[in-house]
C-alpha cells in the first residue's frame, strides 16, 4: 500500500503541478519538473502522473462538451487520492468558451488575441452607449474579489488618463463564474514591430514612433501608474488620415492582477512574474514585482528599442523559460547582452535571423546609423543597476530626440573605472594574478603620459565634466527622491541648480515639484517651479502645464504675470487645429475677467472647441465632452452672454460624467450667469453648494491630489462669484 503523503508533501505537490502548468512547452516543461523533483524520483512520477491526467481533461474539452464530466472525474479522483484538490484553473471550461456569452452590458462576438494574463475577445456594448469593445478575461485561478477591489481602487485615475497614445479602461467585473474581466477603448491595428515590419519602416520612421509610445509611458508615470508589461503587443498601431497612431495597452491591469494568481501556486507561478521575462527588468524577475519603479518601464522600453532596431529581443524567450527560474534569473541579472550594432552586424555575415525581417535599408547602412549613439542609448536603457539606468521614461524620450535632430546624446559608454570593476568581478583569478604585471606597466605609462599632457588642459577638462556629472547628478537623485515622497528633499536639490542650466530632463521633477507646492498652498514657490518648464521647447504635456500654471498665478495674486501668462499661451496655440489644445487654452486663459481684445483672440480656438463638440459621436469620450463644454460656457459668460452661458452648463450637464471638480467649476458658472440674468435666489443656492463642494473636496478627497488644479481653478472663481453675488 502506499504510503499517505504528509501536508508538506501534499502541498509541495500541487505547488509544483500548478507551477508546470504556467510552462507550455514539453521540453522547458520537463527541464521545469528535473529542477523542481531534483532527488526526489517518487514526487515527479506522482506529477507527471497528475499532469498527464490533466492532459486528458483537456483532449475531452476540445472534443465535446459531453466528456468534460468523465475527464473531469478521472482528473479529480487522482488528485483525491493524493489528498489534495485541484484548482478550478484545472477543472472549469477554458476561457474560449466565452464567445457568443453576454458578460454585464456585454455580448462577446469574437476572439481577437490571447496572451499570458487571459483572452481578449471583440464585444459589443447596447447601453448606456452602443459601441464596440475589447474584453479581456483574466485567466481562471485568481482571487477574483482581489482583483477587481484592487482595479477598482485605480481604475478612476487609469479611466481619466488623457493620452492620445493611451488605450480607455472603460470598466471592469467579474463573469458569473467568478472571471475577472476589464474593458478597454477597442483598438484595430497591429503590434508595433509587426507594423514596422510589413510596412518596411526605417529606423527614423521607427524612432519617431517609439517616442510616442515614451510619452504615452510617461503621461503613466506623472499619474502614478507603472505599466510593468510593456512589449509589442501591448503596443497597437492604428492608421488614422495616413498617419501612424501607436495605443498603448493594458495599462495598470499588470498592477491591478499583480496579486497572488492562486493561493497554491508554486513560488506564487513561479514567483508571479508580473510581464513576460524577454522584456523584464532584473529588478522585477528578481522580487515578482514588488520592488519595482518607474525604471523597470524604461528597462521594457529598452528591450523594445533593442527589438525595433535589431529584430530581436534582448534574451530569447523560449531560452529564458526553457531554462529554468534560477537561470531565467541568473540571465536577466548579470548577463549583458550585445550591442544592437553588434546583433545588426552578425546578420550581415549569417542573415536575418528567423524572427525578424531584412532591414529595408539592408545590412550596412543599418549598422552605420546604430552604431555609437544608439548602441549607447539602448545599453544606458537596459543597465542592470537601475540607478545607472534613465532616470525618467522622458530622459530616454529626449535622448531618442537629440539622436534623430543630430544633437549629442546624454548616453555615454560606462567609465572605464565600472568596466574595470565588472571585469574583476568576473575574472576575480585571473585579474589577482595580472594586477602586479599591471600596476609596473601603468606607473611607466602613468609617467611617460604625463609628459604629452599639459596640466591646464586637463584641468579644465575636468571641470567639465565635474559640473556635467553633477547636474546629471542632481537630476537622478531627485527622481529617486520624489519616488520615495521626500519631496523637500528633491525640492532643495533642484533649487540648487540655475534655472539656465536645467534640461528637459528637469521637467516631469519641476511639475511634481510645482504639484507639491500647490498643494499646501505655496503658490509663489509653485510658480516659479512651473515657471521653468517655459523655457524647455516641448513637454510630453504641454497645454496641460499651462492648466497647472494659470492657477497658479492667479491664486497667488500676481496679476501680472497671469496676464502675460495668458497672452503667450494665446499666441503660442494661435493656428492650432486640435480640439483638446483648444478647449484648454480658451479655460486657462478666461479665469480671471478678460478685455475685448483677448476674448476676440481666443474665438478661433473657441469655435475649433465648439465644432468639435458639435461632431461628437455617440461612444464618445462624454467626460471631455462635458469639460468642453463647461469651457464654453465660460467664454459665454465671459462675452456676457449670460443666456448662453447658462444653456453650455446645462448641455454640460446632460453628456451624465460624473466629476466633483466640474460640477464645482461648472456650479460656480452657472451662479454668476443666473446673477446676471436677475435669478439671485438661483444663483445663492447654486454659490453656496458650491462653495461646500469645494470646501469638502480640498480637506477630504484622494482626487484632490490628483488634479488640485481643477479645484484650485474653481476656488479662484469661487472667490470672484462671492464678491459678485454677496456684496
Amino acid at each position: 500500500m502506499q504510503t499517505p503523503m504528509t501536508e508538506a508533501q501534499t502541498q509541495l505537490m500541487e505547488d509544483i503541478f500548478h507551477g508546470a502548468l504556467e510552462v507550455t512547452a514539453a521540453a522547458p516543461r520537463e527541464a521545469f519538473l528535473d529542477d523542481a523533483c531534483a532527488g526526489e524520483p517518487d514526487l515527479r512520477a506522482s506529477v507527471a502522473q497528475l499532469l498527464s491526467s490533466h492532459l486528458e481533461a483537456e483532449l475531452f474539452f476540445s472534443a465535446s462538451s459531453q466528456a468534460v464530466a468523465p475527464a473531469i472525474e478521472a482528473l479529480q479522483a487522482f488528485a483525491g487520492a493524493q489528498n489534495f484538490t485541484l484548482s478550478a484553473a484545472a477543472t472549469e471550461a477554458p476561457i474560449e468558451d466565452a464567445q457568443g456569452q453576454q458578460i454585464g452590458p456585454y455580448l462577446v462576438l469574437q476572439k481577437i488575441g490571447e496572451g499570458g494574463c487571459g483572452v481578449v475577445y471583440l464585444a459589443a456594448q447596447e447601453q448606456p452607449v452602443r459601441r464596440q469593445v475589447a474584453l479581456k478575461i483574466i485567466k481562471l485561478g485568481m482571487d477574483t474579489r482581489t482583483v477587481i477591489a484592487r482595479f477598482k481602487a485605480e481604475q478612476q485615475v487609469l479611466a481619466l488618463m488623457e493620452h492620445p497614445n493611451i488605450a480607455h479602461v472603460l470598466d471592469a467585473g467579474a463573469t458569473a463564474a467568478g472571471r475577472p474581466y476589464f474593458v478597454m477603448e477597442l483598438v484595430r491595428g497591429l503590434k508595433l514591430t509587426d507594423y514596422c515590419d510589413q510596412h518596411r519602416l526605417e529606423v527614423r520612421a521607427r524612432l519617431e514612433l517609439f517616442i510616442l509610445v515614451c510619452h504615452a509611458v510617461q503621461h503613466a508615470h506623472q499619474k502614478g501608474i507603472i505599466h510593468r508589461d510593456l512589449k509589442p503587443s501591448n503596443i497597437l498601431v492604428a492608421v488614422h488620415d495616413g498617419v501612424a497612431v501607436p495605443k498603448v495597452i493594458d495599462f495598470g491591469i499588470a498592477k491591478a492582477t499583480g496579486g497572488r494568481l492562486t493561493d497554491n501556486t508554486l513560488f506564487t507561478a513561479v514567483d508571479q512574474f508580473i510581464g513576460t521575462p524577454a522584456y523584464m527588468s532584473p529588478e522585477q524577475a528578481q522580487t515578482g514585482g514588488t520592488d519595482v519603479d518607474t525604471r523597470s518601464d524604461v528597462y521594457s522600453l529598452g528591450v523594445l528599442l533593442y527589438e525595433l532596431l535589431t529584430g530581436r529581443t534582448p534574451f530569447d524567450q523560449q531560452q529564458l523559460v526553457g531554462a529554468g527560474l534560477d537561470a531565467m534569473r541568473r540571465t536577466l541579472r548579470e548577463t549583458v547582452p550585445c550591442p544592437p550594432s553588434t546583433v545588426l552586424l552578425t546578420r550581415r555575415h549569417h542573415g536575418p535571423p528567423a524572427t525578424a525581417q531584412p532591414h529595408p535599408a539592408g545590412p550596412k547602412p543599418a549598422v552605420l546609423l546604430v552604431r555609437g549613439d544608439l548602441d549607447w542609448i539602448v545599453m544606458k536603457a537596459l543597465e542592470k543597476d537601475r540607478s545607472r539606468r534613465y532616470g525618467t521614461v522622458d530622459a530616454l524620450a529626449q535622448d531618442v530626440g537629440r539622436f534623430l535632430k543630430h544633437e549629442a546624446v546624454l548616453a555615454r559608454p560606462p567609465g572605464w573605472v565600472y568596466r574595470l570593476r565588472k571585469m574583476v568581478q568576473r575574472n576575480k583569478v585571473v585579474c589577482a594574478a595580472g594586477a602586479a604585471v599591471f600596476l609596473a606597466l601603468a606607473v611607466g605609462f602613468g609617467v611617460s603620459t604625463w609628459l604629452f599632457v599639459s596640466e591646464r588642459e586637463a584641468r579644465m577638462e575636468q571641470v567639465r565634466l565635474r559640473k556635467e556629472a553633477e547636474n546629471r547628478q542632481r537630476l537622478t537623485q531627485a527622481t529617486v527622491l520624489l519616488a520615495r515622497d521626500q519631496f523637500a528633499e528633491a525640492d532643495e536639490l533642484v533649487h540648487a541648480t540655475p534655472a539656465a542650466e536645467a534640461s528637459l530632463e528637469y521637467a516631469s521633477v519641476y511639475r511634481t515639484l510645482g504639484g507639491w507646492h500647490a498643494i499646501h498652498g505655496r503658490w509663489q514657490q509653485a510658480g516659479e517651479r512651473f515657471a521653468v518648464l517655459w523655457h524647455m521647447n516641448d513637454t510630453a504635456e504641454p497645454t496641460m502645464d499651462y492648466l497647472r500654471h494659470g492657477p497658479v498665478l492667479v491664486s497667488a495674486g500676481d496679476t501680472a504675470a497671469y496676464d502675460n501668462f495668458r497672452r503667450a499661451a494665446i499666441a503660442r496655440y494661435a493656428n492650432t487645429t486640435e480640439p483638446v489644445q483648444a478647449e484648454r487654452v480658451v479655460k486657462v486663459s478666461l479665469l480671471a475677467p478678460a478685455d475685448r481684445q483677448l476674448i476676440r483672440s481666443l474665438q478661433p480656438l473657441a469655435a475649433i472647441a465648439s465644432a468639435s463638440l458639435e461632431q461628437t459621436e455617440p461612444d464618445a469620450n462624454v467626460g471631455l465632452a462635458a469639460w468642453r463644454a463647461f469651457s464654453l460656457a465660460l467664454m459665454k459668460f465671459r462675452e456676457a452672454d449670460h443666456a448662453g452661458a447658462v444653456a453650455m452648463c446645462e448641455r454640460s450637464i446632460g453628456y451624465g460624467f460624473t466629476n466633483d471638480a466640474l460640477s464645482a467649476n461648472r456650479g460656480v458658472v452657472l451662479a454668476m450667469a443666473r446673477f446676471r440674468l436677475g435669478q439671485t435666489d438661483a444663483a445663492r443656492a447654486e454659490l453656496e453648494l458650491c462653495r461646500n463642494v469645494i470646501a469638502a473636496q480640498r480637506l477630504a478627497s484622494p482626487n484632490y491630489y490628483w488634479y488640485w488644479f481643477d479645484w484650485a481653478f474653481a476656488a479662484v472663481l469661487l472667490e470672484e462669484a462671492a464678491a459678485m453675488i454677496e456684496k
